[in-house]
């Protein structure tokens, strides 16, 4: 199966309901079309599979039989997208090409200010380091002088003669701008700058993008939350995660068992009897993203790495002790 297919699949795998990989270039999931058998929620008639060198999808429910690039449109238009331009990068023209050829209409972000705030895969300082840490510059902005952007939307600093670029991680809800945090590229006194824009709103990254159906993974980091499906990344220690009440909720800490507050915050999950991710010894990188860079198939440690209740409490001790 070719490698861009592979990768799309993956990042709209966390809207497909029992989505499995069944073996090389074969995948099933309920049918997002027609929903599959409402009476039996575990029916699952939906395939991906290989035809040469494409990808195609077909519903053994309802008959739908689409090519990859007609499903992304159809279920994900933003994904589709991003989809069609790589694999016109890629050279995917011709006889066989199944992918239409991208409309090249670059849009301004929706950040509405003055400065000039372009994509960070625009911008060589912050896509290098983006990229370094593997990590998707197209899901993230840049602001050459931070003071002065964040002035544009709410009076926060007194004093912008004295400024610094920064990667900017937006925060939506429900579609809109709730806010958004400055990620330092050098040495700064403070790493992340967080500035709300509604100060009711949860200090929450990646809301717009999850399923609250499905399990829902809550990590430490943004740049930790582009490698895990359907999560959440808390921008601060008061992140309020009421806004997710009534979900499936697993918690994921960093892996460092020597500091007191990350192993306090384990230790109150597992006394209120939530799910949490206790990293096996075998693992000496920190976070999530040092994990990927380490070569480790985290999605596959989260599902096996997962506890709660007295299996957690014993799991817990035993990794306190690393």
């Amino acid at each position: 199966m070719d490698l861009v297919d592979s990768k799309y699949i993956g990042l709209v795998s966390s809207r497909l309901q029992k989505f499995k990989r069944v073996k090389a270039d074969l995948y099933n999931f309920r049918c997002p079309i027609c929903g599959d058998s409402s009476r039996n929620k575990n029916k699952a008639r939906g395939y991906f599979y290989a035809v040469k060198n494409n990808t195609n999808f077909k519903c053994h429910n309802c008959g739908a039989s689409l090519s990859l690039n007609n499903f992304l449109k159809k279920i994900d238009p933003t994904l589709y997208k991003q989809y069609t331009l790589e694999k016109f990068k890629e050279g995917h023209t011709g006889k066989n090409f199944v992918v239409d050829e991208p409309n090249f209409v670059f849009k301004k972000p929706v950040f509405k200010s003055k400065i000039v705030l372009p994509l960070c895969d625009e911008v060589e300082s912050s896509r290098t380091y983006l990229q370094k840490r593997r990590v998707d510059p197209r899901k993230f902005y840049y602001a050459e002088n931070f003071k002065a952007f964040c002035n544009t939307y709410k009076e926060v600093f007194t004093n912008t003669t004295i400024d610094e670029p920064r990667i900017i991680i937006p925060l939506y809800q429900e579609k809109k701008l709730i806010g958004f945090q400055g990620r330092s590229l050098g040495k700064s006194l403070n790493k992340y700058i967080t500035v709300m824009l509604d100060e009711e709103a949860p200090k929450i990254y990646g809301l717009d993008t999850i399923d609250k159906k499905l399990p829902i993974y809550v990590v430490e980091g943004p740049f930790d939350s582009t490698f895990v499906n359907n999560s959440v990344a808390l921008c601060g220690s008061d992140g309020d995660i009421r806004c997710l009440k009534g979900s499936d909720l697993i918690f994921v800490y960093d892996n460092e068992p020597r500091n007191r507050e990350i192993v306090g915050r384990i230790g109150k999950c597992i006394e209120r009897g939530q799910r949490v991710i206790i990293w096996p010894s075998n693992i000496i990188e920190k976070d999530i993203n040092d994990m990927i860079l380490a070569g480790h198939d985290v999605m596959n440690m989260l599902k096996l790495n997962t506890y709660s209740g007295l299996e957690a409490k014993i799991k817990f001790n035993t990794w306190k002790k690393i």
